[in-house]
């Protein structure tokens, strides 16, 4: 079917962003039910939930405007769902699942015994890149089970109640706490502030849904079984390396089934996200019934001692409060798309350059080899990109970072001069 050409598709400006309120509420309302999720890096990140199967056809639905298709959205309130999921993200970058672990604690080499490799914080980068295949279920917010099933290995994390409990059978531990120990260490089951559904994606694409974005219906597909509508949202300016995104909303419930953002370069989606199977069917009880296997080793969320606390703390990712104070000179310039933000290196310096010595040579040779050298009238420094983000690190120390091109970062950089 081709897209929807009735005037009445389109959803710019200040009304669009209205509905976004609507969506905030909503949001509040639908069940929260995927395992945490984080992408750190220099410059940023995204992560999703996704491929559903390949559309299997253009169903013929009725005729709908995109600010319908928003309210659609905003009005879902979707409590139980059990379903099969797969996560992708391609950014270009190389696997970030060996690295995470060493952000948390637990996540050591093997045989370090400081904490439990199935403490949740340890798995919260492993989804970042790669594809993932999960089966999940939730039942109201109190009620949320997600599994992350690997070739031989599974790891599992489930809310019942005051309840939390995370089991690995790779390593057969598992991770306890209560909703009282949760709260009081700051962690949360399945945070409220880490898009990770393709609702809560959408809900965040939308945001942008002011006078610098369209936004219209591109007619329907078929996800997972399900009649669904497609949503498209397009940056209007140029220079941005977000192509599209498209949302694929189920006709019936208003949820959002299938994310897929393109890069304006083209190729692969960076984030690709969707069921593969959905029921919206109330799961059964015993779902979220769960014992710690014999000989398993269990650890208590208490049980992490102060110092193990604090160097978690340390190497965490900050939120975004705390990151701005720490940053010199953080401010964000440009609009839309196209905003940039901007500040110091710590210390006032730039990276280190070859022949400096102030880099072992196998660290300056991996600088290098990751970022481009570039000048223009601020002077020269370095690009570093993924297919998504690009980040210029100026040889005097201030870094430029944004979803936009290369040249975008330059000519901000030379604005600033």
């Amino acid at each position: 079917m081709a897209p929807y050409e009735s005037g009445n598709t389109s959803a710019e400006g200040p009304g669009a962003a209205a509905e976004v309120e609507d969506l905030r509420a909503g949001r509040r309302r639908a069940a929260r039910y995927v395992v945490p999720v984080a992408v750190v890096g220099v410059a940023a990140a995204t992560i999703g939930l996704v491929p559903a199967l390949a559309d299997s056809g253009d169903p013929d639905l009725p005729k709908i405007s995109a600010q319908e298709l928003i309210e659609k959205i905003a009005a879902s309130d979707v409590q139980q769902l059990s379903g099969t999921v797969k996560i992708s993200t391609d950014l270009g970058l190389p696997s970030l699942g060996g690295v995470a672990g060493s952000f948390a604690p637990g996540g050591g080499p093997s045989g370090d015994d400081s904490g439990s490799s199935a403490d949740p914080q340890a798995k919260l980068m492993e989804l970042a890149s790669g594809t993932h295949t999960l089966r999940v279920a939730a039942d109201g917010p109190d009620k949320q089970k997600l599994s992350v099933l690997d070739d031989a290995a599974e790891y599992s994390l489930i809310r019942n109640g005051d309840e939390v409990w995370a089991y690995d059978s790779a390593s057969n531990e598992a991770y306890h706490a209560t909703g009282a120990e949760h709260a009081e260490k700051g962690d949360k089951a399945v945070p409220e502030d880490v898009p990770a559904t393709p609702k809560e994606l959408a809900e965040e694409a939308l945001k942008a849904a002011d006078d610098t974005t369209s936004v219209t219906v591109d007619g329907t597909a078929q996800v997972a079984g399900r009649d669904a509508y497609k949503l498209l949202i397009k940056p209007k300016q140029s220079g941005s390396t977000v192509g599209a995104i498209s949302v694929a909303v189920d006709a019936k419930t208003g949820t959002p089934l299938k994310f897929t953002l393109t890069p304006a370069s083209g190729g692969a989606a960076v984030v690709d996200a969707g069921f593969t199977k959905v029921d919206f069917a109330k799961p059964a009880a015993s779902t979220f019934d769960f014992s710690p296997p014999k000989g398993a080793k269990v650890t208590e969320s208490d049980e992490l001692t102060a110092q193990e606390s604090q160097e978690f703390q340390d190497k965490a990712p900050k939120s975004g409060e705390e990151l701005e104070e720490g940053l010199s000179g953080l401010k964000v310039i440009g609009e839309g798309w196209n905003a940039i933000a901007t500040f110091e290196m710590p210390g006032g310096q730039g990276l280190p350059s070859a022949g400096s010595g102030d880099a072992a040579p196998e660290a300056q040779q991996l600088l290098d080899a990751l970022g481009d050298k570039v000048s223009g009238k601020f002077g020269s420094g370095t690009v570093f990109s993924t297919r998504l983000v690009n980040a210029l690190v100026t040889d005097d120390g201030k870094v430029y970072a944004g979803a936009v091109t290369k040249d975008a970062l330059v000519k901000a950089a030379d604005a600033a001069k």
